[in-house]
């Protein structure tokens, strides 16, 4: 079994591109559009919806399975029939997102129909007729699909296409690697790491991590001539559990000495994926949270109740970014009166009832609070008993990975290489 199609809604609901659906009827696609929007308009809350839904068939189709992911304002839907595991619609879903991102930057319904011819040809290009994923590397689909340019679309509305290819000598699948350009070449060789990690925790009231991760990636943006075979090492890299890497990567050097053989795509790619594991069994593999959260008091009364927090850094050396408190006030919250201190900031959102507290820097070991009360129209309020907290660590990773050791091979060259960090957390403490 394989994909049917792909489909992309804007925010009202309506379709914008599709593919063809050649094997079904014309009311298939119709029938999974119909089915997201109901089960939307059903959900109190939209983003609490199924990833993928039952769609009854019509009197001379099977049933089938729509799945769906949301990306800004827009929903990607790919419907399903069959025995298929839905992991392999989701992943061509949010391949095709970041091939999107590749060609157009931030994507909105505008920019996809300023790009119509664009879009479409890509879809024709990374799904093939029976449903299997077929292009789906950046730098292939790029000697294929020209990005959308000036030149371009004055050329098109011209009627002239010979003009625009990058090259007269270039021609698809030239390079041996499928994943690289041949003949790149850059007046300044350099490469550029990226480490990105998300700590994801529930803590108890008593401010201990009931469970807590660390999901980290590292991003590459290379500007390498040639082709180049690089040997990067990295320190800490004993403690990355369940990597996944690009297809570039020589597994079987990371499985014998945890260093990274490759030969790097051109451009921007994500080298690979990872989870920390700390080595210490006194914290019993538990990451710490770079916070705590003080309840002074919740009191719930009748039609409202009061509140009294203080958020506290833990840090010693680096401020906490972008930091974001959320709780949920319960059905029939109408409103909320707070006071913050430090300047910081908060709102209270009518549709999805929550309160939210936002602090834009919480310097290393300083307390920001917030006060305040709520009203509701249900006689006994029952608010979320745990609170959302959303931030960001510049120059920061939980895991202190680094690289120790950059080896190229294959080129007379000596490139210039950067490193940075950055973490974020997502953290439900109870109270």
């Amino acid at each position: 079994m394989a994909i049917d199609g792909l489909i992309i809604l804007d925010a009202t609901g309506r379709p914008i591109i599709q593919s063809g659906f050649r094997s079904n009827t014309p009311a298939y696609p119709l029938l999974h559009i119909d089915a997201l929007n109901n089960a939307i308009s059903k959900s109190s809350r939209p983003d609490d919806v199924d990833p993928v839904l039952y769609v009854s068939g019509a009197s001379t189709e099977a049933s089938s399975a729509c799945c769906h992911v949301k990306h800004g304002e827009l929903r990607f839907l790919s419907p399903v029939s069959g025995d298929m595991d839905p992991l392999y619609a989701f992943a061509f879903l949010q391949t095709f997102i970041n091939i999107l991102q590749e060609y157009f930057g931030p994507i909105s319904a505008e920019t996809l129909k300023d790009n119509f011819d664009v879009v479409y040809q890509l879809l024709e290009e990374t799904l093939d007729a029976g449903g299997h994923p077929l292009t789906t590397s950046p730098n292939a689909l790029r000697d294929i699909v020209l990005p959308p340019s000036f030149l371009t679309k004055v050329l098109s509305v011209a009627g002239v296409s010979g003009l625009a290819s990058p090259s007269a000598n270039s021609h698809p699948f030239a390079s041996p690697i499928p994943w690289r350009k041949a003949g790149v070449r850059y007046n300044n060789n350099e490469i550029y790491f990226d480490v990105l990690e998300t700590l994801q925790a529930v803590v108890n009231k008593n401010g201990t991590p009931a469970v807590s991760s660390v999901w980290g990636r590292v991003d590459c943006n290379c500007k390498l001539s040639g082709t180049p075979d690089l040997l990067l090492t990295f320190s800490n890299s004993q403690n990355l559990n369940d990597a996944c890497f690009h297809p570039c990567v020589r597994l079987q050097r990371w499985a014998r000495d945890r260093t990274l053989s490759f030969v790097p795509p051109d451009g921007h790619f994500e080298l690979m994926k990872y989870r920390y594991a700390p080595a210490s069994t006194t914290t019993q593999h538990q990451v710490s949270v770079p916070f705590a959260l003080r309840v002074a008091a919740i009191n719930i009364d009748e039609n409202g109740g009061t509140f009294d927090l203080a958020l506290t850094s833990r840090l010693t050396t680096r401020p906490l970014e972008n930091v974001s408190v959320e709780l949920f006030l319960g059905d029939g919250a109408a409103g909320a009166n707070c006071v913050a201190s430090h300047n910081a900031s908060w709102n209270f959102d009518p549709k999805t009832l929550n309160l939210r507290w936002e602090i834009k820097s919480l310097p290393p070991s300083s307390t920001f609070s917030l006060r305040g009360s709520f009203t509701s129209n249900t006689k006994n309020p029952r608010p979320a008993r745990a609170f959302r907290i959303l931030f960001e660590i510049i120059q920061h990773s939980f895991s202190a990975l680094k690289i120790e050791q950059l080896k190229l091979t294959g080129e007379q060259y000596k490139p210039y290489k950067g490193m940075r960090g950055r973490s974020t957390g997502d953290v439900e403490w109870r109270w």
